[in-house]
């Protein structure tokens, strides 16, 4: 069999990695999507609680609707927003099962190398097909031959930490047991337990942060939430784009939620700590968690912690693939100025495909949220057009993969999530952002700061 016969190997079944496969069915080639976790869409599932900023009409791929129209499927009304459970109930889902056993579920890629070469080697290298180890969940292990690999794993499975060098704070990982890493979903009632009548520190400053401060705000107003009350804990201090753009925001899903952060301040439900860069954890007599700052200051004890920090790309699994990476952003050299979240949101990043998102290693693409790195802001759309163009690239139509045109909306502060459950917020005009990572879901307060303290990261993370 020639390399042109093999499949290409899809990581990730999420909406960039299930596109992608749609797309290459599109070019006449065979796609295997391996998905880690147990359904399609499984990063999404994560924050299936909390309502992306993009509507219907933006979260569905053309040429993945294009597919689905025979099995009856019918988009949802494109005006409407849904949450991450809807997006996954009712496209991922469908879209998986339509795709058949062309997805793998419980199939965690380990590997990712040239057969019979390791990253050394020069001799004969791009004549050979890509290798791909994989572990199902029931312990067997497998060696997949592939023409190309797409890498739409996202970055939701490694959440940034608390310390405010990039590295987990002295005691993080003893404090596992009292810290998420994710937006509670304050309507389980055993999570809503976990947090009612407790003090709560939250470490970031994105819309994650907002959509968890607005939950414990609201916990705290409720009747079996007495008591509960909510640190905030930003790395800088707070300015006029703190809390976004307000009324301002061309997306109101989003302002509301940066709103109703700052009512959660203003009603005394949360304490915000400035310019406070987390540097250990310890436990006072009653186990309770004290936060010590790099300064010396050591916060008054807290129940549970939340951090919500934004995301990293897992890149363990391609360590013998040659890539050729930002070294801040870690996302690919040419994307990377076009997406660095000190210079750009969402909506002012240009149109891009297989060009920028090409590495030393032929035939390898990060799609996606993974394509950005550590960069915290993603649209769905941006990722359907990134694999459209790779699909092109792989079959040799280079006209096609060349001509990318994506009308993004400039909406300035892109990503997160919104309140999924706030009547006025639910209908809003505008295009833009989803959730993610999440959503978690978010993206910075402020495009200037997003590098330093950006929660969530895009529009998903699987």
């Amino acid at each position: 069999m020639s390399t042109q016969q093999l499949p290409v190997i899809v990581v990730g079944a999420g909406p960039a990695g299930l596109a992608a496969a749609t797309h290459l069915i599109e070019r006449g080639v065979e796609p295997l999507v391996l998905e880690a976790g147990d359904k399609a869409g499984a990063a999404v599932r994560g924050w299936s609680h909390v309502r992306l900023f993009s509507t219907w009409g933006e979260v569905v791929d053309p040429a993945a609707e294009k597919l689905l129209a025979p099995t009856g499927w019918a988009r949802p009304d494109p005006a409407t927003y849904p949450s991450g459970g809807d997006w996954a109930e009712q496209y991922l889902q469908p879209l998986a099962d339509t795709l058949g056993d062309k997805v793998r579920t419980s199939a965690t890629v380990t590997g990712v190398s040239r057969a019979g070469r390791d990253r050394i080697v020069d001799a004969g290298r791009e004549q050979q097909p890509f290798a791909v180890h994989v572990e199902y969940a029931d312990g067997r292990e497998e060696r997949i031959l592939a023409r190309a690999v797409i890498d739409a794993s996202g970055t939701w499975a490694t959440a940034g930490p608390a310390g405010g060098s990039g590295l987990p704070a002295l005691g993080e990982k003893a404090a596992a047991d009292r810290i998420s890493y994710r937006v509670p979903d304050l309507k389980n009632p055993a999570i809503r337990a976990r947090y009612a009548g407790k003090r709560t520190a939250v470490i970031g400053s994105g819309a994650s942060a907002f959509t968890a401060l607005a939950y414990l705000a609201e916990l705290a107003e409720s009747e079996d939430g007495t008591g509960t009350h909510a640190v905030w804990i930003l790395r800088r201090g707070i300015s006029g784009s703190t809390f976004g753009g307000g009324t301002a925001d061309q997306l109101p899903a989003r302002g509301a939620l940066g709103l109703a952060a700052k009512a959660a301040v203003d009603k005394g439900h949360a304490d915000a700590v400035t310019g406070f860069r987390t540097e250990a954890f310890e436990r006072d007599a009653d186990g309770r968690l004290v936060l010590v700052g790099e300064d010396g200051r050591r916060l008054e004890p807290v129940d549970e912690v939340i951090v919500l920090t934004g995301f990293r790309p897992d890149l363990s699994f391609l360590s013998e693939i040659r890539l050729n990476l930002d070294e801040r952003l870690q996302a690919p050299v040419e994307l990377a100025p076009l997406i660095d979240p000190n210079q750009h949101s969402c909506g002012t990043v240009y149109p891009h495909g297989h060009r920028e998102l090409s590495h030393p290693e032929q035939g390898v693409y990060l799609v996606g949220m993974k394509s950005y790195g550590r960069a915290p802001t993603f649209l769905a759309m941006t990722g359907y057009e990134q694999v459209r163009s790779v699909a092109a690239a792989i079959v040799g139509d280079r006209d096609s993969a060349d001509r990318v045109e994506l009308t993004l909306p400039e909406t300035g502060v892109c990503g997160g999530a919104g309140l999924f459950d706030t009547p006025d917020a639910q209908q809003t005009d505008g295009g833009g952002c989803c959730a993610a990572p999440e959503p978690q879901l978010a993206a910075p307060a402020a495009v200037g700061a997003a590098a330093e303290d950006a929660s969530a990261g895009g529009c998903y993370g699987s």
